[in-house]
């Protein structure tokens, strides 16, 4: 991977990813009740410098672009407003560290509670390290970091250790970790964070960034 390495939304095209940065697919291992436990990486699904990802959803070599946004006249209008997460985020509470949720974001990955339970029930039982513990493990598994967490005294949130790469996350996003930038097609650059997911369905409201559409549509890619 170079010092370059983006990604940059073409208009009505694809996602064009420079710099070399590793594809590859990010599986939820489920329990017995179907409940998300952590994440399953794949081995890297190409090697190169450049290419071109689908965000429009009909490509039939996805996770890869193939030109189908053209015959399929997608609009991919880029809606997100560029603020940063800070300003839009929802202060929790907790104890012995603050937990922060910006809806805006969530693709509905599940990793945030239980059949009996979540987050933002167990916040106020975070007196107890054993669900403190709990609450932290739940949000380092969210994929686009709209659940956060801080602990007391810090100025800047604990993030999990996670590898700059794409993730493609089956029958939902593309999962950006490891703060690599992302640029829209009119140049403006959004947060730089450590967790990061795009919309490959097409039908987000939010786009480039994933706002959960997927799931309603229907879309499919496992």
């Amino acid at each position: 991977m170079t010092d370059d390495a983006r990604i940059t939304t073409r208009p009505a095209g694809p996602l064009m990813v420079t710099g070399g940065i590793p594809v590859v697919r990010k599986r939820p291992v489920h329990s017995e009740h179907g409940e998300p436990m952590t994440w399953q990486t794949s081995e890297p699904l190409i090697d190169g410098d450049v290419y071109a990802l689908c965000r429009c959803g009909h490509s039939g070599n996805k996770p890869f672009c193939d030109g189908s946004h053209k015959a399929e006249g997608f609009d991919g209008a880029e809606t997100a407003d560029g603020s940063r997460y800070a300003d839009r985020a929802t202060e929790l509470g907790g104890t012995g560290l603050t937990v922060h949720d910006d809806r805006s974001i969530c693709v509905h990955a599940g990793f945030c509670g239980t059949r009996v339970t979540n987050v933002w029930k167990q916040v106020a039982g975070t007196d107890d390290s054993a669900v403190r513990m709990a609450v932290i493990n739940e949000i380092e598994k969210c994929p686009s970091g709209a659940l956060t967490y801080r602990f007391d005294g810090d100025d800047e949130d604990t993030e999990p250790a996670l590898p700059r790469q794409v993730g493609v996350v089956d029958d939902g996003p593309l999962w950006v970790t490891g703060g690599i930038p992302v640029v829209t097609s009119d140049g403006v650059e959004l947060e730089v964070r450590n967790r990061v997911t795009l919309c490959r369905c097409g039908q987000s409201g939010n786009k480039p960034l994933c706002d959960g559409s997927h799931t309603a549509a229907g879309f499919t890619d496992a």
